[in-house]
């Protein structure tokens, strides 16, 4: 192991990196160990015992924080003009079809969410590969394919987030930043786990939450108790 930074050497004397902590105490020795000059981004992990290869055992949802993200999240709405007002009305940041189909396949995505209806879900799937990969592409699931622009637009700006397990099991999600109170903290990360045990696949065998780290954009992950997650 090399030299640490002399962050995280402090960090690492101001919590017990071996102990798991109870939800809300976690929140506050992320606060305490986060030398960050920026407002970082408060990141969960959840582990969970499913097997993400098997369709069966895929977790993904959403999930709406009660005291958001707090960072601004750039919506793009790809739809026909009947439906530009409504989304222009519930604050997305882009509104369009073509033009913004043809500035995707040009390389641009500096959005957060893109939300599309039905209709036009054809020419949007065609930018599966740009969109893939960054995780972009508009999806039932997630609510952002839907003839109900207006609402997804309001739920994505609110901090209504999405996510998915990946291959290794793992589901990771930013619940804040540490400026929030951990309090605060505390019941966003308990929304997000709550939907997940909500989400459980039958499928899943064994010890479903098998391990859950709070950590900042620049800290060491501090374990959570699981059984702290009423």
């Amino acid at each position: 192991m090399g030299t640490i930074s002399k962050n995280r050497k402090t960090a690492l004397t101001k919590y017990d990196s071996t102990k798991s902590y109870p939800l809300a105490e976690a929140a506050s020795v992320v606060k305490n160990i986060t030398a960050t000059k920026f407002d970082a981004s408060v990141d969960i992990a959840v582990r969970l015992g499913v097997d993400p290869k098997k369709s069966n055992q895929m977790v993904r949802g959403t999930v709406s924080l009660p005291h958001g993200t707090g960072k601004t999240v750039r919506v793009l709405v790809l739809c026909t003009p009947d439906k530009e007002a409504e989304a222009k009305a519930a604050g997305a940041d882009h509104v369009g079809l073509t033009e913004y189909i043809e500035k995707i396949k040009g390389g641009w995505t500096d959005v957060d969410v893109i939300i599309t209806t039905p209709s036009v879900m054809g020419q949007v799937g065609a930018l599966g590969r740009i969109l893939g990969p960054r995780g972009l592409m508009p999806n039932p699931k997630t609510g952002t394919v839907t003839m109900d622009v207006g609402k997804a637009v309001t739920e994505k700006k609110a901090g209504n987030i999405d996510f998915k397990v990946d291959k290794t099991g793992i589901v990771h999600a930013s619940i804040g930043r540490v400026s929030f109170d951990a309090q605060k903290l505390a019941e966003n990360a308990n929304e997000l786990l709550q939907t997940i045990v909500k989400l459980k696949p039958s499928a899943a065998k064994g010890t479903y939450i098998k391990s859950i780290s709070l950590s900042s954009t620049m800290s060491p992950g501090v374990h959570v108790e699981p059984r702290s997650v009423s």
